[in-house]
């Protein structure tokens, strides 16, 4: 799945905007940043566009996990 977030500013107020797309969607998610960057090049208060995805089928949890005792990684070298 991915998600493009943008904020609108107009004047001194700003709004934040997300929309979702799916999995097989990343081409369209590309093309609607694009046409987003697009509106910013011609004035309009378009900011901080950007993507991120996130795979529906994650196994484990993100981010950093607690290793156990028994652990006992060793980089290879040759």
């Amino acid at each position: 799945m991915y998600m493009v977030y943008w904020t609108i500013i107009e004047e001194t107020a700003s709004s934040p905007h997300a929309q979702a797309f799916g999995t097989d969607e990343m081409v369209k998610a590309m093309g609607f940043m694009e046409d987003l960057r697009r509106r910013q090049r011609e004035g309009e208060g378009v900011r901080f566009i950007t993507m991120c995805s996130e795979h529906p089928d994650l196994v484990g949890h993100p981010g950093v996990d607690v290793t156990g005792a028994d652990y006992n990684w060793k980089k290879r070298r040759r």
